[in-house]
Formats: C-alpha cells, structure tokens, sequence
C-alpha cells in the first residue's frame, strides 16, 4: 500500500474526513453567527447554547414523542428558531441603540441560564441518539471507508450553506434585508417592516444553530456542554473569516476543519491550537479578516 509522506493513507484520508465533520459544524454555526452580527451587529454568545438545545429538542421529539430524525430535521429549527425570535423581541431589541459589549453580555448570559437548565434536568453524561437506519453503514472508497451518516452531514451542510449564501446575497429579499441593516429609516418608508425583518434574521441564524445541533446529534452523544466546547472556535472561525461576511464563514469552516484534520495527522499535539494561531496571523496581517471589509 502507498503512502504520502510516510502516512499510512488510511490514517490520512480518515483525518480529513473528520476535519471535513468537524468543518461542517463549523462552517453551519460560523454562518448562523455570521448573518446575526453582520446583519444586526449582535455578538450572539448565546450560540452555542442554542446549538445544544437543537441536539436536545431532537433527543426529546424521538424519545417522549417517537418522531424520527427526518422529521426532526425541519421541526427543530422551527422550534428553537421560534424561542431565538422571543429572545430577541423581548431582550435583545432592547439593546440595539447600546454598545455590542450589552449585547455580548446578555447573550454570555442566557447562555449560561440555558446549560444550566439542561445540565441539572440530564446531567452531564450525554445521551445516545441512533443514526437513522437510512443512513447507517458505510461505503468502501477504495482508499478509505466511508460512513454513511457522515458523507450526508458533510452534504446538507454545504447545501445548506451556500443556499443561505445565496438568499442573501443574490436575492431581492437578501437586498432588503442588508438595506434595512444600513438604512432602516429608508427602507422603512417604503412599506417594510424592518423590525418583523430583523426579528425573524435573528430567529433564522439560531434555527442555523440548531439544525447543526440535530445533524450532530447522532455523531455526539448529545450533552449540555457540546455547545461551550465548540463555540469558542467557532467565534475563531469567525473572526479569521471576517466578522459579518457570509461567504468568509463558509469557506473559513471547510477550510480550518481540513486544516485541523491534516494538524492531527502530522502534529496531533498542535491540532487543539492550529485555529488559535491561525486566528493570531490572520489579525496581525488582516485585521478585518480574510474575507472582511475594513470600515
């Protein structure tokens, strides 16, 4: 069998593909952080958070009312991006007219209130959600196996988002919604509700959140802490895509999972800060991000 490098290509390829996992969590929670502060200059710690009740609303619709993943799939962003909707008219509406810092704050918050809540009703050990029978096995590439489930995760992810790039960027609605971020006076006095617009871009970037959180569910055990570990990077991914750029969220997400994957493969000590020292770089040659625009 040949090797690259002196790496087994088993190991190698079997490392993307779990960067490739790891890059389709990361591009779908960048995206959802993306459109909330680029379009509303939110900070929305609070992320993560609704990342993890996405996982638990899904364990809760299979366990207490037997319906399935598929199902899930479209009910769950629903319901959590429903939740992200009263939290932004209720409190963060509050906020807009004040500095990012109360936003970052709050949402630091209700973060905390949510793992809390979760943390004493299940504990912490985490709990098993089955991979749905359509997608269970795996398919022999040759050079590597594929599980099934995963090769699915990685294709709705890039579906999902470059069609969330797509509306918002190449549509009349998407053009609406950046004018009303700008100018909200202006679009406002030709018939639009900016506010309805704005509450329901922030319930769409939480129901992002939590779409990732049913897709991971059957990858990791779903426990209240699988949001706080993730979104620390996310917000790395973030910042080197470029604060508020949909399209530098994206690629940023693919691309550092592969990075991270390809770390682990010839440095796996250095896999665990890759992203950081990335994210470092990044601000000392381009401040704004690879993707972002100066103001």
């Amino acid at each position: 069998m040949f090797e690259l490098l002196g790496i087994p290509p088993q190991a190698l390829f079997g490392q993307l593909l779990l960067g490739l996992i790891n890059g389709s969590f990361y591009a779908l929670l960048s995206l959802g952080l993306a459109v909330i502060f680029g379009l509303l200059n939110i900070i929305n710690f609070s992320h993560g958070a609704q990342y993890m009740m996405g996982a638990f609303v899904a364990w809760m619709l299979l366990t207490y009312t037997g319906i399935n993943y598929w199902w899930a799939l479209l009910i769950v962003p629903l319901v959590v991006g429903a939740s992200g909707v009263v939290i932004e008219r209720l409190m963060i509406s509050r906020l807009y007219h004040l500095d990012h810092l109360y936003g970052l704050l709050l949402t630091f918050g209700l973060a905390l209130i949510i793992q809390g809540l979760f943390r004493n009703q299940y504990g912490v050990s985490g709990l098993p959600y089955s991979i749905p029978v359509e997608l269970s096995g795996g398919t022999n590439l040759g050079f590597m196996f594929l599980p099934n489930y995963r090769g699915w995760v990685i294709v709705a992810s890039v579906v999902v988002c470059f069609a969330t790039w797509f509306a918002i960027e190449k549509t009349r609605l998407g053009a609406y919604l950046r004018a009303a971020t700008e100018n909200p006076t202006l679009v406002g006095a030709f018939g639009i509700n900016v506010p309805r617009m704005i509450t329901l871009t922030y319930g769409f970037g939480v129901a992002l959140a939590a779409l990732a959180g049913v897709l991971a569910a059957p990858i990791y055990s779903v426990n209240p802490n699988m949001g706080a570990d993730l979104i620390i990077v996310v917000f790395a991914v973030v910042v080197i895509g470029g604060m508020g750029s949909i399209l530098g969220a994206i690629l940023t997400g693919f691309g550092l999972g592969i990075v991270e994957g390809l770390t682990r493969v010839v440095y796996p000590e250095g896999s665990a800060v890759v992203i950081f020292v990335i994210m470092a770089i990044v601000l000392l040659v381009k401040p704004a991000g690879l993707f972002g625009r100066t103001q």
